[in-house]
């Protein structure tokens, strides 16, 4: 239950830093190697509470005005239908591939936060301002479609992802990708807890626990995020999600995994 709280609080920090690119890439090797979870039990949970830590972080976005409302609906209502597929999957396969898996986007994740991205304008978010729905739409489908059963496939939320799409794939600036990553985080979160709720039974004292924490630490965070450099953060968290992705790697070779 410690670690419950002390992991859960982590990845609220993480989440209230960084947005939905924070804590949620996280929340499956805490709870499995922090928590003690079964991998069945530790996707939904990871959903439940990477979605109600998400909605937290993003209301102070909210009262901002940052949130681009029509590509978050796009992306996260396609990334929504995805996710089944990605749970669908998930059943099918071995969780120690499943694990082996997850280390490898990380990796990926964590490259894409070091390679850093501009803000150099796109199709969804023209350097003159408005929208070119022609080129914009057919991207933020593919988007949301990638990121959704990716978040069905590993139990993610992928706001790691959904960042660098939004940024270098539609063109928003940082400030509004995070805010609406954190919608669409939402979104991809429920549709991935409905798809998973059914595969194990779920703690529901770790996950109060490990909810409440990140709340917390989420609530905390997002009152000083605007006075970090965000730059720097994104490199730090890099870092530390390829530790994570070298440590999950050696557990899913080395360890066997209760699905």
């Amino acid at each position: 239950m410690i670690a419950a709280v002390g992991f859960g609080a982590l990845i609220g920090i993480l989440l209230g830093l960084l947005g939905g690119g924070g804590g949620s890439i996280l929340a499956v090797p805490a709870l499995v190697y922090g928590a003690g979870l079964t991998l069945a039990a530790a996707v939904p949970t990871s959903l439940l509470v990477v979605g109600v830590s998400s909605a937290t972080a993003m209301l102070p976005r909210l009262r901002a005005g940052l949130v681009q409302w029509r590509i978050a609906a796009i992306v996260g209502g396609t990334g929504a239908a995805a996710a089944f597929a990605g749970a669908a999957i998930n059943r099918l396969l071995d969780p120690r591939l499943v694990l082996a898996g997850f280390a490898v986007l990380m990796a990926v994740a964590g490259w894409r936060m070091l390679s850093g991205a501009d803000d150099s304008g796109g199709d969804c978010a023209l350097p003159g301002g408005g929208v070119n729905w022609r080129g914009c739409l057919p991207k933020s489908i593919a988007a949301g479609l990638g990121v959704g059963f990716l978040t069905g496939l590993f139990g993610v939320g992928g706001g790691f992802l959904i960042i660098p799409a939004l940024v270098l794939l539609l063109g928003l600036s940082m400030l509004a990708a995070v805010a609406t990553s954190l919608v669409i985080v939402v979104v991809n979160s429920a549709a991935g807890f409905a798809a998973h709720a059914g595969d194990a039974a779920i703690d529901y004292r770790i996950t109060a626990a490990f909810t409440l924490a990140a709340i917390t630490g989420s609530l905390a965070a997002g009152r000083i995020a605007g006075r970090l450099p965000t730059q720097r953060l994104q490199r730090a968290f890099a870092w530390l999600v390829f530790a994570i992705a070298a440590f999950v790697a050696v557990q899913a070779i080395t360890n066997p995994v209760t699905a």
